[in-house]
């Protein structure tokens, strides 16, 4: 089944990807994977306050999955599966591409004004030859209405 993979984190430009992504997916037939990722830590004193960063992460894309099915209205055909990977951004998306062979595109939102972000700098730039699958960069001053429009 084609699968649109897309980066949950906390930023406007994660959440118009999103929508894009299930929006292409109703219409296609297909699906959504969201990707939260934690980045290592710098110092972590216990164990248990890395399981708490852990399970705050999976809350998280728990959240922005459950966003994803809002914004479809009545499109509530596609279920996000959500991934969640620890360390790196760039390499934690290049290992849920490998692990995932259904992976049809990865979207990425860009930033409304200045630069569009480090992932979305890195994928477009020399990371986009590392690539399995088509690279989609939505640009965060699409509203609701272009983005409906679009997808």
């Amino acid at each position: 089944m084609r699968t649109y993979l897309v980066i949950a984190d906390a930023t406007a430009e994660s959440e118009i990807a999103v929508r894009f992504a299930a929006r292409r997916a109703a219409k296609t037939g297909g699906a959504i994977a969201i990707l939260a990722i934690v980045e290592p830590q710098d110092f972590v004193a216990f164990g248990s306050i890395q399981a708490t960063i852990e399970a705050e992460a999976e809350e998280r894309a728990q959240d922005v999955a459950k966003q994803a099915l809002d914004m479809l209205g009545d499109e509530r055909g596609v279920l996000p599966r959500i991934i969640v990977k620890h360390g790196d951004p760039v390499a934690a998306i290049a290992e849920a591409i490998a692990e995932n062979s259904d992976i049809a595109a990865l979207v990425l939102g860009a930033a409304t004004s200045g630069s569009p972000g480090p992932l979305v700098t890195h994928f477009s730039g020399a990371g986009v030859s590392c690539l399995p699958c088509p690279l989609m960069i939505i640009p965060g001053s699409l509203d609701r209405e272009a983005l409906d429009r679009l997808s």
